[in-house]
């Protein structure tokens, strides 16, 4: 798992890139980004299985905000990203990812 970002010169936002490894993504046949961002919407932010096995997506997030997320495989698995920049307690007495921009 990883996020790689990059600033934009033109607007305040940050290219954000999701990867989940191949390692990691196993047999999964489809994998969801979802966030705060989305408003936690499971269908909006799916994620391209690549030729290496890999998922990947990137999106857009405006500047000087912390966004919790999640990872969802095959609808019914929630996945943390072990490369976030935090992970913060949730709700449901689990964990979120944070992506920090």
């Amino acid at each position: 798992m990883s996020l790689k970002k990059k600033y934009l010169a033109s607007k305040p936002e940050c290219k954000v890139t999701f990867k989940l490894d191949k390692d990691v993504a196993g047999d999964y046949k489809e994998v969801t980004l979802v966030g705060d961002f989305n408003n936690w919407d499971q269908s909006k932010h799916q994620m391209k299985k690549l030729k290496s096995g890999d998922f990947s997506i990137t999106i857009n997030l405006e500047n000087g905000n912390d966004y919790q997320f999640k990872y969802l495989a095959n609808k019914t698995e929630w996945l943390n990203d072990d490369e976030a920049d935090q992970l913060v307690v949730n709700e449901f007495q689990g964990h979120n990812s944070v992506v920090t921009v």
